[in-house]
């Protein structure tokens, strides 16, 4: 009987349908267990129920354009904030409301600051919304700033300021209001000369020294015309006598008087020796002051007094104005030519008024400027090789004398009636840059310096005045005297 009771519990153990007692759990069994016990939060911890759904995901991430939340579980971490955490959150909400002071920010602010970010956050701000801005590091050099603050010497336009007032003014008592003389002229050595009726007076503009030349023998004769050579050691006289005197300014000795004119001669010019004079007559006459008979050529064109006459800068023109209103422009006087008549290049016929105004331009020696008189009242700019008006100007007043600038490349103008200015003018343009207003009575001659600066105006109220409307920038200034001390000067002298 033992022995089959023993059978029974082998062939029981045998048994695969009989739960086994004993035996360890199941792997599927330890797996449900586990699942199951950590499905029971514990306070404190957070667990995401997607994670433990499945270990892959069901699509691969960034091919579904629409992440739609697992059912089982959350998407989003909320993280639990301690009580002091909650105390810096609110203090930060209720500081926005606040008006900002980023320039002494209290030391409890500061605490906070740290203690929530690690570091103090108004001073790693960028922009601010108020306040004033931060200063930049010590060293530091905004490179766009530098790029876009800086200005090219180029476009720096300068605006030259000329005075309104004289730089100075010299009594001329006695002058002669005469509008056909040429009483006033500025020598390349600083020395102005102006005739006062029967006398000439130097004027130093270096010094200020006064030296009077020379005066007339008789009270009745005056001085007509005065006119320098181009070294400036000797000056030409013209007289109401119809002569010619030649001085020396050095010794202040007359050198010659030269009679060929019937009546007075009211305009000179010099070309090298060759000495021209203009009279009441209406003829030219060239002089060669080298030689005993200096009378050489005669101009005769003009029908009526000839009150206008300059060389051009590089002598080969002659131009001409009278008082019947017409210029003309004659050709050089050849080396070792002597005649009695000579044609006229050019013959112009346009001004309405008498022509004294007459100027050759230094930068282009074939323009010529002209001025009317009261019935003109023009300035026309001529070429010479075309024998073409290039431009004419309304000045409303009466043009007594005309000078270029070279400086500034301008053109100065000087009226009698209706307004007894001066005006300076752009060229070629003729565009106003100045009205020069102080003389109670017409303007009768103009002159400049020798640097250009300054320009001389005499007028029938007896006052010379000096405007100083064109002086250079130093730098201009510095570069001509560097030309100036390479560029060596041949002084002739008159035998």
């Amino acid at each position: 009987m033992a022995q089959f009771g023993f059978e029974n519990d082998i062939q029981g153990i045998l048994k695969l349908d009989m739960p086994i007692t004993n035996a360890p759990m199941a792997r599927w069994q330890r797996k449900a267990s586990t699942s199951t016990s950590s499905a029971i939060l514990s306070p404190g911890k957070s667990v995401n129920l997607s994670l433990t759904t499945s270990k892959t995901p069901s699509k691969t991430p960034g091919k579904n354009k629409k992440c739609t939340p697992s059912k089982v579980g959350g998407d989003r971490f909320i993280p639990i904030r301690n009580g002091q955490q909650m105390d810096v959150a609110s203090f930060l909400l209720a500081k926005e409301n606040e008006p900002l002071d980023t320039n002494n920010p209290t030391e409890n602010q500061k605490a906070w600051s740290v203690t929530l970010n690690g570091y103090d956050i108004e001073e790693a701000k960028i922009l601010h919304l108020g306040g004033k801005p931060l200063n930049a590091p010590e060293g530091y050099q905004n490179n766009l700033k530098v790029l876009y603050s800086q200005v090219t010497p180029s476009s720096v336009k300068k605006t030259r300021y000329i005075s309104a007032i004289p730089d100075r003014i010299l009594d001329a008592p006695e002058l002669r209001n005469d509008f056909y003389l040429n009483l006033l002229d500025w020598s390349s050595r600083n020395l102005l000369a102006v005739a006062l009726h029967d006398n000439v007076y130097l004027w130093d503009a270096t010094r200020g020294d006064i030296t009077l030349l020379m005066k007339m023998e008789r009270e009745e004769d005056y001085i007509t015309s005065v006119s320098w050579t181009k070294e400036g050691n000797y000056l030409a006289i013209g007289t109401s006598d119809c002569k010619v005197q030649l001085w020396d300014v050095e010794n202040q000795k007359r050198l010659r008087s030269m009679a060929s004119h019937t009546a007075r001669v009211g305009s000179l010019s010099w070309n090298d020796h060759i000495l021209s004079s203009a009279s009441r007559s209406g003829h030219i006459h060239h002089h060669d002051v080298r030689v005993a008979n200096h009378h050489i050529f005669t101009l005769a064109g003009h029908s009526q007094e000839v009150c206008g006459l300059k060389w051009s800068p590089d002598g080969r023109y002659l131009a001409s104005g009278g008082n019947d209103n017409m210029v003309y422009v004659w050709p050089g006087v050849m080396e070792g030519s002597i005649g009695n008549e000579s044609q006229s290049l050019h013959c112009w016929s346009e001004h309405q008024g008498a022509v004294k105004a007459l100027a050759w331009c230094p930068w282009q020696p074939n323009i010529l400027a002209s001025g009317g008189g009261t019935s003109d009242r023009h300035i026309r700019i001529w070429n010479v090789n075309s024998g073409s008006c290039i431009s004419s100007l309304d000045t409303q007043s009466q043009i007594s004398s005309l000078v270029f600038a070279p400086n500034y490349k301008e053109l100065v103008s000087g009226h009698g009636y209706a307004h007894n200015n001066v005006v300076i003018w752009k060229y070629p343009s003729l565009t106003k840059v100045a009205e020069l207003a102080g003389h109670e009575d017409r303007v009768l001659n103009l002159a400049l310096c020798p640097d250009g600066s300054t320009v001389a105006t005499v007028a029938g109220d007896e006052t010379v005045r000096l405007w100083k409307s064109f002086e250079l920038d130093p730098i201009k200034k510095k570069a001509e005297r560097m030309v100036k001390s390479t560029s060596s000067v041949i002084h002739q002298t008159i035998r």
